[in-house]
């Protein structure tokens, strides 16, 4: 009976010690990884600087006056703080060689949501006609079905307004053969007379494109491309022997880095 004691005796202090230490370590582990942000614990500290780039239209609008368009963005940071440059224009549609439709942004971005972003930073229109600086601010990242938004609002002096949306949406038909349907529009709420823009609804661009994704980085596309001008940018453009409603084959080249 002694020895059944003892042994009993034993084994309880052993479960005993055994339960302390797990409380102890259970306790050590909730103050150090559980107990800020439930149910994942605390974030892992992370401010590594990354920085990425991308071309998602660097393509030759073919037709009557062919010219070649490009739609670029960067950017700069961790994952909580960024530095987003864009830039987007055509060259020599007018066939002199001149740049039209310039819009290059400096944005700071922060995530706001598991989807967005909000940016807020400088545009400035800088190309062959006379420059315009706005403030600019807006949200962009992936909406309902997965299509890539982009809205932003801008503001310039003596009162001119602006609103562009960008959308676009990758259908995978195979692995590598992607199309990609997008739509653009831009707003005003100023006729500029110097930049060729009248109020409201100024134009839209859309286009359908088909790329061969070689790899992420590298994807030769084709495809078609319809842009229309309204109310007082098609009148301009008629002055100037453009076109107000212009349909273009295209080729080019998505590429990232």
């Amino acid at each position: 009976m002694a020895r059944w004691a003892c042994g009993a005796a034993g084994l309880a202090a052993v479960v005993l010690a055994g339960t302390a230490r797990a409380q102890l370590s259970g306790s050590v582990l909730e103050r150090g990884t559980l107990g800020g942000a439930a149910p994942y614990g605390n974030p892992i500290a992370d401010n590594r600087v990354y920085v990425h780039g991308f071309f998602n239209q660097l393509e030759g609008r073919l037709g009557n006056g062919s010219y070649l368009r490009w739609d670029g963005q960067a950017w700069a940071g961790t994952d909580y703080n960024r530095l987003w440059l864009k830039s987007e224009g055509r060259y020599n549609v007018n066939r002199k060689g001149t740049v039209t439709d310039g819009d290059h942004e400096a944005l700071y971005d922060r995530p706001i949501s598991t989807y967005f972003d909000v940016q807020a930073g400088v545009r400035v229109d800088l190309d062959s006609l006379p420059t315009r600086t706005w403030a600019a601010l807006g949200v962009q990242g992936l909406a309902l079905e997965f299509w890539d938004l982009e809205a932003t609002l801008y503001a310039s002096d003596g009162g001119h307004y602006a609103l562009k949306t960008n959308a676009s949406y990758d259908l995978l038909l195979t692995q590598r053969l992607i199309l990609q349907p997008q739509f653009e529009t831009n707003w005003y709420t100023k006729t500029d007379p110097r930049r060729r823009i009248g109020s409201g609804l100024s134009d839209i661009d859309m286009g359908l494109r088909l790329r061969y994704e070689f790899s992420r980085k590298l994807a030769p596309y084709v495809g078609v491309a319809y842009q229309r001008s309204f109310s007082g940018t098609a009148s301009y453009a008629r002055e100037d022997g453009g076109h107000v409603n212009d349909v273009r084959f295209l080729a080019g080249l998505r590429v990232w880095f």
